[in-house]
């Protein structure tokens, strides 16, 4: 006679502010979870003082279904309510997911089956990126973010083979490896996965991609705020999280600043130099070229064929601006302005955030 296995509890944790276009389905896709008969979930929801219906909307979820908690994240970032959760969790096992995305039926089982064969520290899959309204922005983003032309080596983005990763989106992860390696660390508004990731695998650990788990994610609803998060949070934490933590410096987030560094000290020497300039303007002519090529295989991916068009100068501007901003961040580092340079130590701070549930 075989004895039934051991009831483990994995608490899913959500942080979330003002979703309330995406949070009623995205908590939707977690509780229908095709679960093993000995796992079972709580979903912790921090909520970092929306300004808009998401907590009506959750309320109205929890009055239905009591697997559902929501706490308050005073922080109102992800660092801090992933700390918070990880000190109200019940379960052994922790999955960090993102309100702005849906998960198939299967995820949770996927990544379950994967920790288990694979004995990695951390698990998780790829992100289809996905328009978030019919405008045609909407579509450049998710072409843009999709292709390796656009954000180089990242497997998670643009798909890869099983096996280990420098990062996984979001994470499924024992609750145990906060007492190894830490808490997340809650000076880092932006960047703190890969960070948490890349303190893994500084620790001996391994981070594995299986790109059978796949995740819906909604991208920006338009080219400018896209590019407009880019410079002003993005890029700038690239910056901020290499100076917290040198070990996470990757060449895929420096090359950006090295191709607007290039941009504009190249249109300002070219008026010097005739060598300059055409060395200047055959490297631009090489990148456009490079640009239109990856443009006419997304506008074949996506039927979208007036990307032939716009696609090239959207990359062009996805990459000068984000190395704009990785440069603003490294400048504002230099003058010690930096938000990460006004802080104590990474998780100082971690163990006095007081959570307590939303009444």
């Amino acid at each position: 006679m075989n004895n039934p296995r051991k009831t483990e509890l994995v608490s899913i944790v959500v942080p979330c502010r003002n979703e309330q276009a995406f949070i009623t389905d995205c908590i939707a896709s977690m509780l229908d979870f095709d679960l093993p008969e000995h796992i079972q979930i709580e979903v912790l929801v921090l909520d970092g003082l929306s300004e808009d219906q998401t907590v009506i909307k959750l309320r109205s979820i929890m009055e239905k279904d009591a697997r559902v908690k929501l706490f308050t994240n005073p922080g109102k970032i992800q660092s801090t309510a992933i700390n918070i959760a990880v000190k109200e969790a019940q379960g052994e096992w922790i999955l960090r997911l993102d309100a702005h995305s849906i998960y198939p039926q299967n995820y949770l089982n996927l990544c379950y089956e994967t920790m288990l064969q694979t004995g990695a520290d951390n698990v998780g899959g790829i992100v289809i990126s996905t328009a978030s309204n019919n405008r045609y922005g909407a579509n450049l983003v998710q072409a843009i973010t999709t292709h390796k032309f656009g954000v180089g080596n990242s497997g998670f983005r643009t798909g890869m083979k099983a096996g280990t990763a420098d990062t996984v989106p979001y994470g499924f992860f024992r609750k145990s490896i906060f007492d190894t390696i830490g808490l997340f660390d809650e000076r880092l508004v932006r960047a703190q996965d890969y960070e948490f990731n890349c303190r893994i695998i500084k620790s001996g650990g391994t981070v594995w991609l299986n790109p059978e788990i796949q995740v819906v994610y909604y991208n920006q609803p338009t080219l400018w705020l896209f590019l407009k998060k880019q410079l002003l949070h993005e890029a700038p934490y690239n910056a901020y999280m290499w100076y917290l933590a040198p070990y996470t410096f990757a060449f895929r987030h420096a090359i950006t600043a090295v191709f607007a560094t290039g941009v504009i000290g190249g249109l300002l020497l070219s008026y010097l130099s005739p060598m300059v300039k055409g060395f200047f303007l055959g490297t631009m002519v090489l990148y456009f070229f490079l640009g239109v090529l990856s443009a006419f295989q997304q506008s074949l991916r996506y039927r979208k064929f007036l990307h032939l068009i716009t696609l090239p100068l959207s990359f062009f501007l996805y990459h000068f601006i984000h190395g704009v901003g990785v440069l603003f961040g490294l400048f504002t580092l230099l003058l010690g302005q930096a938000p990460v340079q006004q802080h104590a130590e990474p998780w100082a701070g971690a163990g006095r955030l007081r959570s307590w549930p939303v009444e």
